[in-house]
């Protein structure tokens, strides 16, 4: 067995390699954290003046490095998320506990956990391109972009902490046609719909590998995301801006929308969309990479109910669609992009249907800062992947190409600069 391994092992041996490898690990990583206070260690030198400005401009943030970049963020709880590598060879898969210190609301600087924490981890053959946590268990599904067959895995518990992979879902073709996209049931069901174009859409149950569900469509659009905005209600948005809303629980046809009048020729687009019991407030936001943004009602995704210009051919110069990130914020009116060195924060609560200019209303920047001040004169590492955390309205977390892991929770300077009510 191979000392790195994860499984094979079992008892005070197995624990005791992890736990090894862990140590190792950590000793390799950069961590530090900002409260409003100044941390120990030399951390103003390695970020200078950004890091000065970020005592302003941060209520918390914390950095963590991994030994190999990541292209998925996914939550396992509240406190807990899942990344792995996308190397072309063996990669680690590890659940990760983020800083305490980030959820102490009071006496912060007494809270001794400042560091990421690894809990959990284990090592997939091949890249893992998406991954998603099943609802109410400790499994995660993966896609290695190499075929239309995803992973099921076991995160483990506290009895162990090996992630073990367990099983297999059969994708609808033969063939990879790109990287398949996979969306959770919300709800505490086993189910899985996955696809790498849009008529390839299926719905898995995993305890049994049956097919509950198959989307009805004779087109083969590559799919940039898919996702649940229901129990049984999902959205499959495509790289050339069409969005199908369909139901599970019947056969009929989807509705489809194309995308926005855009002064692009078949340029890529990308898609997210907000969930929740009543589908009038669910929202759904479309950006192309010229830059043109629109909010639409998921009940008529093709009525623009408001628009803006982004500066993403700037911001974005990607080398390809997956590169790019887009999500809407569970608990605001603002979105967050990323695609080159930064993840920007736009409010879409100022947007009108007349297409206008947007300025971000926060930029995190950190991934640029810190690869630039450990290898002076280097490209700075692009960033790969950000998520909002599930409950906290201004936390996200965000990763990038040299291996770096952020968690950061912004302030609203526009918010924080207004005048008080009733002030002079």
């Amino acid at each position: 067995m191979k000392r790195d391994d994860w499984s094979g092992v079992s008892g005070e041996d197995r624990v005791s390699q992890s736990e090894a490898r862990w140590e190792k690990l950590k000793h390799n990583r950069l961590r530090c954290g900002i409260d409003g206070e100044m941390e120990e260690a030399n951390v103003e030198d390695i970020l200078d003046d950004w890091f000065i400005e970020s005592l302003k401009t941060y209520k918390d943030l914390h950095v963590y490095q991994l030994e190999h970049p990541t292209q998925v963020i996914e939550w396992t709880s509240g406190k807990t998320v899942c990344v792995a590598g996308y190397g072309s060879s063996k990669n680690e898969v590890l659940e990760l506990r983020l800083p305490l210190k980030l959820f102490a609301n009071e006496n912060k600087g007494l809270c001794a956990e400042r560091d990421f924490k690894v809990v959990h981890g284990g090592f997939a053959d091949g890249p893992v391109r998406c991954l998603r946590h099943v609802p109410g268990t400790r499994c995660i599904v993966t896609s290695d972009g190499l075929s239309s067959n995803l992973q099921v895995w076991d995160l483990g518990g506290d009895d162990s902490d090996v992630i073990r992979r367990t099983g297999s879902v059969k994708g609808r073709t033969t063939a990879s046609e790109g990287v398949s996209r996979i969306a959770a049931r919300p709800s505490s069901r086993p189910h899985i719909l996955h696809g790498a174009l849009s008529g390839d859409i299926q719905l898995t149950e995993l305890t049994s590998g049956k097919t509950l569900y198959k989307l009805e469509t004779d087109s083969a659009d590559p799919l940039s995301s898919l996702q649940f905005v229901g129990d049984s209600v999902f959205l499959a948005g495509c790289r050339n801006g069409n969005i199908y809303v369909a139901d599970t629980r019947t056969s009929s046809a989807p509705q489809l929308s194309p995308p926005p009048a855009s002064s692009g020729e078949s340029e890529p687009w990308w898609t997210d969309a907000s969930a929740g019991p009543d589908p009038s407030s669910c929202r759904v936001i479309r950006l192309s990479l010229s830059g043109e943004a629109a909010v639409s009602d998921l009940r008529n995704p093709g009525a623009i109910v408001s628009r803006a210009r982004l500066d993403v051919q700037t911001h974005c110069r990607c080398s390809s669609t997956d590169d790019v990130g887009l999500s809407l914020a569970p608990a605001l009116d603002c979105i967050a992009v990323s695609g080159q060195f930064s993840v920007q924060i736009y409010d879409t609560s100022v947007w009108r249907p007349e297409p206008q200019d947007a300025l971000p209303l926060f930029e995190h920047r950190g991934h640029e800062v810190s690869s630039r001040q450990s290898d002076e004169g280097s490209v700075p590492a692009l960033v790969t992947s950000h998520v909002w955390h599930p409950d906290r309205p201004r936390t996200l977390l965000s990763a990038a190409a040299d291996g770096s892991v952020h968690v950061w929770d912004w302030v609203d300077r526009s918010a924080a600069d207004a005048p008080a009510p009733g002030a002079k």
